[in-house]
């Protein structure tokens, strides 16, 4: 019989998303000669003032917040500010020696820079105060560079940061490169009122801010109105909403106050500059999910996150408390310290007690926990502390401990199963994982130790339970927004249409703007009309941050679903995404989304070259070159294309899509043999994609692996049991080995459950006819 299916298609890639890429805010750090930021040209917005002018009225409050991480946050260097020895003072690292020196009232360094060579470089601004301070350095362009080498403020020395890397001049890392560029990376937060003027045609910037450091106005929004309205007589000041300031920071809710914070205090995208004026945080940022790399299954911290992302997982955010319950807003430090901190609200006789805690106090005998050479690790009295158990942190650029902020109970089987910190053997370091799951349940029980962790380990390896799990945590509003936001992507990146499209139908029109925007980012369909008809309602969403990815994901071919109002829309809502990527084009991600965005377009040249300027910026940024290589074969440049794709794949093995898109491509290329590894690379990694095993079972079956291929169709045939494709190949599988009967319940299915396609009823026909025929004796 004939095959009416082609059983090995044109090179499938999978779809690399074209969400914005969280930026990497790492801890890179300076400033421009320019200080002030041009005048708002609206001359009826409200102007940002600088914090001076509010010194006189709030007294109090400017003392507490001078001298604070905020005043500090950033400052021109001079002998006031700079906290490091330059008085001829030496640093080596891996066998190069760096000087710290002072000249003319001047501060130097003389240090390997650009392309790793020696020289002198001018340091102009200071970056934090403690634990650790970083200095800022000049280059053409409008930019400033921290250096790796930073000063250790409590231990009184230089230290490199990170570390221990050796980290090569063309890396993206490296300290002249955009990774340790102030103005894209940390700028934002660091200063008030910035602006980032970065222009892409130049690569080059014209970053301006207001004031220097993190002001009143980061928080207040611009005052002019303000202190117009507090400089009138007393007799003559009307009553105003909110005194006249932009942004309300008391008598709101906890949701509200912790927004306010957020944008500094979360691991995000950035759509825009920060205004200092708007409340819905998606407008102008994309927070991070909880995506592996980032944190660990069960949502304790991995990578430098900061904090929002932990709390927003807290049972303390669930019921009210905000980020100034625990931190006064201007010193910025705790209200109280201790346990004190704590049986504000936790009932001290319950919880501050050894009958919940089991451990010593501060000032009882008892002896430490040492390492193995003897040092202290752990003082008597740590474990009594409701931080060291419920917040346990990490350190990051070097000395910087932060706490988790996400206020968990310890779960020793939990972090066993999933890889996950356990809480009780970072102290008890010569314990184990059986030590401390038989201590909590000598402690508090057996209990119930679920976690919505377990399902996010099973969804991240795709593992085809986990599905109806996600799901179900997706509908559920008792689990944390980012929690389920990131199930919904799971659930649609890892898991077939069949399996997730009811969940990703809710997911797109839940209340919660992340929930919406996780369910667009991997919305699918394979009815295009369908998909564009979903993605086409979004672009109407009120939170500019989700009717962007709506955009991006309508740009091109299914753009032509749609009618003329929704191409209307759907044009203006495309400039707004198009000036998101523009902003961010000093980064990767935003050089590649604008690559996708052009590529979907019909516009080669220019994806081709947003894409190389992406790889120009980070050259190991995969998802650039990946779509690059998918440019190359649409233009029949493959060996370009391979050579891209063998790039990433040596050096991401873990990247398994970007195996089977090397798979394909050989194949295309009729070199199945030299595809195999790639496919087999793929099915391995991901088991929840059921179309990766269907092309290796078809592959097998033209190799003659007949075993392997019969179980790899079987596999992709078990996950999705409706699908056409699956039935057929297994069944023509199976007739081509003439094993009718086999075929035959699989041909049924075919009918029953497709019966408007013709090819069903054809296989029936021919197995009736066949198995019907007399046989040779």
């Amino acid at each position: 019989m004939s095959a009416t299916h082609q059983n090995t298609g044109r090179w499938e890639w999978l779809a690399l998303a074209a969400a914005a890429f969280v930026v990497i805010a790492l801890p890179a750090y300076w400033l421009i000669d320019r200080h002030e930021a041009e005048p708002d040209s609206n001359a009826n917005a409200p102007q940002f003032v600088g914090s001076v002018e509010c010194k006189d009225c709030h007294l109090p409050e400017w003392d507490n917040w001078e001298g604070s991480h905020h005043d500090l946050a950033m400052d021109v260097a001079n002998e006031t500010t700079v906290r490091g020895d330059f008085d001829n003072s030496e640093f080596s690292h891996r066998g190069i020696t760096s000087r710290f020196f002072r000249r003319d009232g001047g501060f130097f360094v003389y240090t390997n820079g650009p392309g790793g060579e020696m020289g002198e470089f001018e340091i102009t601004h200071t970056f934090g105060w403690t634990p650790l301070q970083q200095y800022l350095v000049p280059f053409p362009g409008g930019r400033l560079q921290t250096l790796p080498i930073a000063w250790d403020t409590e231990e009184e020395k230089w230290f490199r940061v990170p570390p221990d890397e050796d980290i090569a001049p063309d890396d993206w890392l490296y300290w002249t490169n955009a990774a340790q560029n102030w103005n894209g990376m940390c700028a934002q937060c660091h200063s008030t009122n910035l602006e980032k003027n970065y222009d892409p045609e130049t690569d080059s910037y014209d970053t301006t801010w207001s004031d220097i450091d993190v002001g009143c106005e980061a928080c207040h929004g611009p005052g002019s109105d303000h202190v117009t309205w507090a400089q009138m007589p007393d007799m003559a000041r009307p009553a105003k909403e909110n005194y006249e300031l932009v942004l309300k920071t008391s008598d709101i809710e906890s949701v509200e106050l912790v927004e306010l914070c957020a944008p500094c205090h979360s691991r995000r995208a950035s759509l825009d500059d920060l205004n200092h004026t708007e409340t819905e945080l998606m407008h102008s940022f994309l927070p991070a999910l909880l995506d592996e790399g980032l944190y660990y299954a069960d949502g304790q911290i991995l990578d430098e996150v900061y904090v929002y992302g932990s709390f927003i997982q807290s049972k303390m955010y669930d019921r009210g408390v905000m980020c100034s319950d625990c931190h006064d807003p201007h010193s910025v430090e705790r209200v109280l310290e201790g346990n004190l901190l704590c049986t504000q609200c936790h009932r001290e006789a319950q919880y501050d007690t050894y009958e919940h805690h089991f451990h010593k106090q501060e000032g009882e005998e008892g002896e430490p926990i040492r390492s193995a050479n003897g040092d202290v690790l752990w003082a008597v009295g740590t474990g009594a502390q409701c931080e060291t158990c419920h917040m346990p942190g990490r350190y990051y650029m070097g000395n910087d401990y932060r706490p988790d902020h996400s206020f968990r109970v310890p779960n020793p089987r939990l972090a066993a199963e999933t890889g996950s910190p356990d809480a009780c053997l970072r102290c008890h370091v010569d314990e184990d994982a059986e030590w401390s799951q038989a201590k909590a349940i000598e402690w508090y029980g057996p209990g119930d130790t679920s976690h919505y962790g377990d399902v996010l380990f099973r969804g991240r390896r795709s593992e085809p339970g986990a599905a109806a799990d996600l799901a179900n945590m997706a509908f559920d509003d008792l689990y944390p927004v980012n929690v389920r936001a990131t199930a919904v992507v799971l659930l649609g990146r890892n898991y077939s249409h069949d399996v997730s499209r009811p969940a990703l139908d809710l997911a797109r029109v839940d209340e919660e703007p992340l929930i919406r925007h996780a369910a667009l980012q991997v919305l699918n369909d394979p009815d295009s009309r369908s998909l564009a008809r979903k993605l086409a309602r979004a672009l109407e969403d009120p939170v500019r941050g989700v009717r962007i990815e709506a955009a991006s994901r309508l740009a091109g071919a299914l753009s032509e679903q749609l009618d003329i109002p929704q191409k209307e829309r759907l044009s203006i809502v495309l400039a707004e995404y198009e000036d998101a990527m523009r902003y961010s084009a000093d980064f990767p991600f935003g050089r590649y989304n604008l690559g996708n965005l052009y590529s979907n377009l019909g516009q080669p040249e220019r994806a081709i070259d947003a894409y190389e300027n992406a790889i120009r910026i980070d050259n190991q940024f995969y998802p650039a070159k990946a779509n690059l290589a998918l440019l190359y074969n649409q233009r029949g440049e493959n060996d370009r294309a391979e050579a891209l794709l063998r790039e990433v794949v040596e050096s991401q093995p873990e990247m398994y899509d970007l195996a089977y898109s090397l798979g394909l491509l050989l194949v295309e290329m009729q070199r199945a043999g030299e595809a195999l590894p790639f496919l087999a690379q793929a099915s391995e990694g991901l088991p929840g994609s059921s179309r990766i095993h269907y092309n290796l079972g078809l592959l097998y079956q033209q190799q003659g692996d007949i075993g392997r291929a019969e179980q790899k169709l079987i596999q992709a045939l078990s996950l999705e049991p409706a699908n056409l494709d699956y039935q057929y190949g297994l069944a023509d599988h199976y007739i081509k080995r003439g094993l009718f009967e086999r075929a035959v319940p699989l041909v049924e299915a075919m009918v029953t459950s497709h019966p408007e396609n013709p090819i069903g009823m054809q296989m029936m026909q021919f197995l009736q006819r066949a198995m019907s025929a007399p046989t040779d004796r």
